[in-house]
């Protein structure tokens, strides 16, 4: 379907086309038109698929339909400051041709970023997007007025529960108006999202695309190795690439991460770490760097796998596998985006191989496993898991496992 199908504005059409858009995504379709009508809704999509111009054109759009003077009508709650960051700059985008304005609020800035907050909130900046507890900062101070917010959109509503912000949220509702329309947006539907979405919707029009698969477009290998294989392997498979200009490394810690790097750093390419022990502004730096190709490799933190628009990055590699099966999709959906391709692979270690079986399942089909080269040696055998492993050393004889120490470690990249 086209833009010009789903009755926005004349103005926000004009800034779609300015903006070289001209099909609407599935989400997109379907979310509009019941956002037009005002109705509450509740939308499960995966990464990559459009959710933030889902709900960004048609509140613009009826933003437009309002002559009063700058009031907080719109308020978008987040979880991470990089995906506040990133929806004010779409906002931005799409209201170019409008008088629309709006803020990100979000921690771990400096005093004077507190004093523009404070000023916009107390003003009343148009659209307000913010993570729940910075916002509850400024809540408490006394000066927030939200009671002309016609418009409560919560994204990423699964990844804000499992980060324990359930408490804020219903807090911050406390603050806004009854009436208004809610819109909440989840990659995924555990029944906690049923139990909050009952909670604050009323009468809500329910959408679900595309749930917990990686995109069509997404091409899907592991391999099978060792702790110690890992960064050789990853040095191997990027070597022979020059063309392969922007690789996603995902650890599961963050003291991971600055391993990763320093095993990296040192060939003829750029690698840079980011995780949340950095300061704000650093990665800001270090995501301009990666979307303008200075920097070749990213090694992150799961910080990055959701919400952060990063276009055209070829590989994404798990350096681990993720302890959640729904965050493998939401990793793997870093690559391949708007009906592109893109590769991704997830190196198993011998523990890891029960949560991979998982992620097989969930997703409903089994990836290629590759052989190592030969100069790593052997790798872990993969074996069909059925349950999990025991991890009493006393429980050796369970049949289908093999006991840690029966698997051999052929390659130490410390001697060669």
């Amino acid at each position: 379907m086209k833009f010009k199908e789903l009755k926005l504005s004349e103005t926000i059409l004009e800034a779609i086309d300015y903006m070289g858009f001209e099909d609407a995504t599935p989400i997109q379709e379907k979310a509009i038109p019941a956002i037009l009508e005002n109705k509450d809704l509740i939308a499960c999509a995966q990464t990559g698929t459009g959710k933030t111009a889902a709900f960004i054109l048609p509140v613009l759009s009826a933003l437009l339909k309002e002559k009063k003077a700058h009031q907080t009508k719109v308020l978008v709650i987040v979880p991470t400051r990089e995906l506040a960051i990133q929806i004010d700059q779409q906002i931005q985008g799409f209201s170019y041709f409008t008088n629309a304005e709006s803020i990100a609020i979000y921690g771990g800035g400096s005093g004077s970023e507190w004093d523009v907050q404070k000023k916009a909130l107390t003003s009343g900046t148009d659209i307000v997007v913010a993570t729940p507890g910075k916002l509850i900062s400024h809540l408490n101070m006394g000066y927030v007025k939200f009671n002309h917010v016609k418009h409560l959109i919560l994204d990423e509503a699964d990844r804000m529960l499992d980060m324990g912000f359930y408490e804020d949220i219903q807090k911050i509702i406390t603050y806004l108006p009854k009436e208004r329309q809610t819109l909440m947006f989840s990659a995924t539907m555990p029944s906690k999202i049923k139990q909050l979405a009952k909670k604050t919707l009323i009468n809500p029009v329910e959408i679900v695309i595309g749930l917990s698969k990686p995109a069509e477009g997404v091409l899907q290998a592991a391999f099978l190795s060792y702790e110690n294989q890992k960064i050789p392997l990853i040095n191997y498979l990027i070597a022979d690439k020059p063309d392969v200009n922007s690789i996603l490394i995902f650890s599961s810690t963050k003291k991971k991460v600055s391993d990763i790097v320093r095993g990296l750093r040192g060939k003829n390419y750029n690698v840079e770490g980011i995780s949340s022990d950095l300061e704000q502004t650093k990665r800001e730096e270090v995501l301009r760097d990666f979307r303008a190709k200075k920097t070749r490799v990213l090694v992150a933190t799961d910080v990055l796998s959701r919400g952060i628009d990063i276009k055209d990055i070829d590989i994404v590699i798990n350096y681990d596998v993720p302890g959640d099966a729904e965050d493998y999709v939401h990793r793997v959906g870093r690559t391949a985006r708007a009906a592109t391709s893109g590769l991704a692979i997830t190196l198993i270690n011998e523990e890891d191989r029960y949560k991979f079986h998982q992620i097989e399942q969930l997703i409903g089909s089994e990836v290629r496993k590759l052989p190592l080269p030969d100069f790593l040696g052997e790798g872990p055998k993969w074996e069909i898991i059925k349950r999990k492993p025991f991890r009493n050393n006393k429980n050796k004889s369970q049949k289908g496992y093999k006991h840690k120490k029966d698997f051999k470690k052929p390659y130490d990249r410390n001697k060669n």
